[in-house]
């Protein structure tokens, strides 16, 4: 199932079952999970660590050094969970030292076509990122995010679980979960309620997290003063405690 054309270097951990395509390189400080799939032309380098039963398509770049001025040849890593699909020419870069050492990527995510996940990024699981989406360095993304194509998310932000965004969206500000945003710079369109309603949440859930999002975004009071009622209504639902405790510790600021 390994290709003779292909490189493995000396060193390289492969693990049961593993495929790999043609031309493909696999650096020495790899190791690679059982059943997973790494198509043709794929580099893998790097100190990169890659669980069990991805796909990897041809002419990704996995481990490759951080695009950072600070870097200087540290041993600094990316790992990679389960059952992820990593699309044609996506870019996953190791850490940096400042930024803690490790880029992380999680389980079940879908990234598709020329997707960059930058240095020391954080990526929960169940994640979709659609053609051209890209993050710079030391964004953190929760879990059942969907990005629309060419989503871009500046350095340090922070996106909350079940966030959309729209095609093109472009953030510079934390986005809080739940939210709908759209538009150069990214802006709130509601609760993402067909999101939520496929993965189980219910019309009473639901109502309350559009309460604390009118709270927030409708209501004109400040935003310190709307965090106060969120809170209040925090008290008797715990996807409201999320959304109530995102906005109290987003260090950014929220897009508004």
């Amino acid at each position: 199932m390994i290709s003779p054309h292909a490189i493995i270097e000396e060193g390289a951990v492969i693990g049961k079952d593993v495929s790999i395509g043609h031309f493909s390189i696999i650096g020495k400080d790899v190791k690679i999970g059982d059943g997973t799939k790494v198509g043709p032309h794929v580099t893998v380098t790097g100190h990169t660590s890659i669980g069990k039963h991805n796909h990897i398509f041809q002419y990704a770049s996995v481990g490759e050094a951080p695009q950072s001025t600070s870097y200087r040849n540290e041993p600094t890593e990316l790992r990679i969970g389960d059952n992820n699909i990593i699309r044609e020419c996506c870019t996953l870069h190791t850490g940096t030292v400042d930024g803690g050492g490790v880029t992380q990527i999680g389980d079940d995510n879908f990234l598709m076509a020329y997707v960059h996940i930058a240095h020391d990024c954080f990526l929960g699981n169940k994640i979709i990122f659609a053609n051209g989406s890209s993050l710079a360095g030391h964004v953190i993304v929760d879990d059942h995010v969907i990005f629309g194509g060419f989503t871009l998310i500046h350095q340090f932000c922070k996106i909350g679980a079940h966030v959309m965004t729209g095609i093109g969206a472009v953030s510079f500000k934390d986005i809080p979960p739940y939210l709908k945003v759209a538009g150069n710079t990214a802006r709130p369109y509601g609760i993402n309620v067909k999101g939520l309603q496929r993965r189980g949440f219910d019309e009473v859930a639901i109502s309350a997290l559009k309460q604390a999002y009118r709270t927030l975004y409708r209501s004109q009071l400040s935003f310190m003063d709307a965090i106060g009622e969120i809170k209040k209504l925090a008290d008797d639902d715990s996807n409201v405690k999320k959304f109530a405790d995102f906005l109290v510790n987003s260090e950014r600021g929220v897009v508004r």
